[in-house]
């Protein structure tokens, strides 16, 4: 038997993931992602889809992030009507993402004289049809096909999707997480499979060990302290906060650091850690027992919640030392751009970096070393010091990605692996190592790339 692997998304780029398994008589996507940071990026998100949506049967959610369920509205719009199925905190995350991303999209659409690519009507049919499964629970999703979810520890909820057919077993991954998260699980590494469909935005870079990772994050704390300064934390809304704030939280309570006053800065990080002290269970074992002992994880002293705009303007009147963390994690949008602007300028500010900078976005300019950057059409000097936390990435390094690969085909062979979702030199860099050191046949596929597969 025989299927076609579709690659519409997520190739040649981090984001975007949008990938199609069709055996003929079931047509079923893998994520359908918005495309971001690229300056052409709205324009490339509005287009019609590479296939016909209302001919896709099942929708496959590995994650929440925007860059993997973006689309699944526009979708919708488009003319999708079969079943979405993803993990619980998926969903409940996916929700809060879609408001957050329409009315930012309505007041693009206001500015640019354009319109969203999908309406709140869209986001109430695709939750409609979604419905939510525990990893390991399996769905029968016709023609034969079987598919479970299994953990990718990259966020909660986060999976592996398997699909099974036949005695054949194809693997998308999703984004796999790095080891170890602060408050997740290893990813659960796949066995006896065929053919997978893996990620590689890590795929030629090392990550600092965790120690390392924690160790940075303490010392801009304690510079940012002692020189009575500012620390920007340019964090993604989705898991890194999270993260960010379990760390601090442990520091100053364990008397490793003073307190010092902390703005979460973020209505979309408030609502999303509200869905991580509600699901737990998907946290690990340690962080779990943490909490059933009283700790109140994401609380700790100096720490405030700013929900609205004006208490936002208020954090630059504080003169002594603060941490202020604020989406967006790439400072394409959202409340940062406003401290940017206004604490770029001085030196006694860090801007800390905890996650990929996609190429063309303004942290991957600050990343680089850009001593003027324009934000919101003002010029803006920099000043500040600027550095990066590589270990406190949501993704697996290069390591970690070539170690899950042997893990899982020591001693069943795969037939193919197929690497997506990075840069094109992280791509074909980890393509070619997978070649040389496990003698793995690996390559990565061009966009709307179509492929017959033994499935």
């Amino acid at each position: 038997m025989s299927a076609t692997l579709g690659f519409y998304g997520g190739v040649g780029s981090v984001t975007g993931a949008n990938f199609m398994l069709d055996t003929g008589q079931l047509a079923l996507l893998v994520d359908c992602g918005l495309v971001q940071g690229d300056k052409f990026a709205n324009d490339i998100n509005a287009e019609p889809f590479a296939y016909e949506p209302a001919k896709v049967d099942v929708l496959l959610v590995t994650h929440a992030h925007a860059d993997h369920i973006g689309r699944i509205p526009k979708l919708v719009r488009d003319g999708f009507r079969g079943v979405i199925y993803s993990t619980h905190p998926t969903k409940d995350l996916a929700t809060i993402m879609f408001d957050d991303a329409l009315h930012i999209m309505e007041l693009e659409a206001q500015r640019d004289q354009r319109k969203p690519i999908y309406s709140q009507t869209d986001i109430d049919l695709a939750l409609s049809l979604w419905k939510t499964v525990g990893y390991h629970e399996k769905m029968e999703l016709g023609d034969d096909v079987e598919a479970e979810f299994t953990d990718a520890g990259h966020i909660l909820g986060s999976g592996m999707v398997h699909l099974r057919r036949d005695g054949k077993h194809v693997v998308f991954t999703g984004d796999i997480g790095n080891v170890p998260q602060p408050l997740l699980n290893r990813p659960e590494i796949p066995e006896e499979y065929d053919y997978m469909v893996m990620e590689s935005v890590y795929g030629d870079r090392v990550h600092e060990e965790v120690e390392e990772r924690t160790a940075i994050l303490k010392h801009h704390i304690q510079d940012t302290i002692d020189k009575q300064g500012t620390l920007i934390i340019p964090a993604f809304s989705l898991e890194r906060t999270q993260s960010m704030l379990f760390e601090i939280n442990n520091m100053v309570e364990n008397g490793e650091i003073e307190p010092i006053k902390t703005y979460l800065d973020s209505p979309l990080a408030i609502r999303v850690t509200d869905v991580y002290q509600h699901a737990t269970e998907y946290m690990k074992d340690e962080v779990q027992e943490q909490i059933n002992a009283g700790d109140d994880i994401f609380a700790f002293e100096g720490l405030s919640f700013t929900e609205t705009v004006k208490e936002s303007s208020q954090i630059a009147k504080f003169g002594g030392p603060k941490i202020i963390i604020a989406g967006a994690g790439m400072s394409h949008g959202g409340r940062i751009r406003s401290h940017e602007k206004r604490f770029l300028g001085d030196e006694n500010t860090t801007l800390l970096l905890v996650g990929y900078q996609t190429v063309g976005s303004l942290g991957r300019l600050l990343q680089d070393g850009a001593k003027q950057v324009w934000i919101d059409k003002e010029s803006v000097s920099v000043k500040a010091k600027v550095a990066t936390i590589r270990g406190f990435s949501g993704h697996a390094d290069r390591n970690q990605l070539i170690d899950l690969v042997y893990a899982g085909a020591q001693d069943y062979q795969p037939k193919q692996v197929f690497v997506t979702m990075g840069e094109e030199k992280s791509s074909l860099f980890l393509t070619q190592r997978l070649r040389d050191y496990l003698g793995v046949n690996a390559i990565a596929p061009e966009e709307n790339a179509e492929i017959e597969i033994d499935f």
